[in-house]
């Protein structure tokens, strides 16, 4: 029997409590690596955990908010205490912020969405480029919405801006690890059965639409050692 094909790879996953990060999460794990499972709700993640070790994986828990900008800053030091490298990040957690025009948007709704969206990622990028470096092969994702984030779209300017600028930081990173093992590439989910998608339609007949588990497919492909390209936007369906 062959050994998985991310066996022994250290993974890290934002928003993995639910929908594509849950999805991306258990498909890591049982494609062999060991997923580091990050999100604000610890019982969500305990979940999933479960789910993972049932299914004979590894798994560990990283309940942290990611509105919290100093709490994201010690993840590299103390990741590389423990694990001494990372081969994967994905970067899926992101919030709506509601939809509504610009002139009524609350500050703090401002703030927390771009603080989530994008200004997470940014810390993120900082404290574990490091340990992706330490990789023969460190893989980068990050999900967005391109169609919203190129559209300007009408009531949905925190969100649209945090994607479009998530792209930017992406396509910035890609072309700053060019000259290393890293690759770094994006995943546009577009139409995706999550409860953020159910958030802005409601009443949307979530069954017509493509499961996260399509969308973790994707993902995973180009988390692997054989992935070669980057900077490069990926649509699903």
């Amino acid at each position: 029997m062959t050994d998985p094909v991310l066996k022994d790879r250290i993974a890290l996953i934002t928003g993995a409590s639910r929908g594509i990060g849950r999805a991306t999460a258990k498909l890591l794990a049982a494609d062999g690596a060991h997923v580091l499972l990050l999100g604000r709700d610890r019982k969500r993640l305990e979940a999933v955990d479960d789910e993972i070790n049932a299914a004979g994986g590894k798994a560990t828990l990283i309940p942290l908010d990611l509105a919290n900008g100093a709490a994201i800053d010690p993840l590299g030091p103390s990741l590389y205490e423990r694990f001494g490298r990372l081969d994967i990040f994905v970067g899926n957690a992101a919030i709506l912020g509601g939809l509504r025009p610009l002139n009524h948007i609350p500050s703090q709704t401002w703030e927390k969405v771009l603080a989530v969206n994008l200004t997470a990622n940014w810390r993120l990028i900082r404290t574990l480029d490091p340990l992706l470096r330490l990789s023969d092969a460190g893989r980068v994702v990050f999900v967005t919405s391109s169609r919203v984030a190129a559209q300007g779209r009408a009531y949905w300017a925190p969100y649209s801006v945090s994607k479009a600028g998530l792209e930017t930081l992406a396509k910035t990173y890609a072309n700053e690890t060019a000259d290393s093992a890293i690759k770094v590439n994006i995943v546009d989910p577009r139409a995706t059965a999550t409860s953020m998608r159910a958030e802005a339609y409601p009443g949307e007949d979530q069954s017509t639409l493509k499961s996260p588990a399509q969308v973790a497919e994707t993902i995973v492909k180009l988390c692997l050692p054989s992935t070669t390209d980057t900077g490069q936007i990926v649509p699903v369906g």
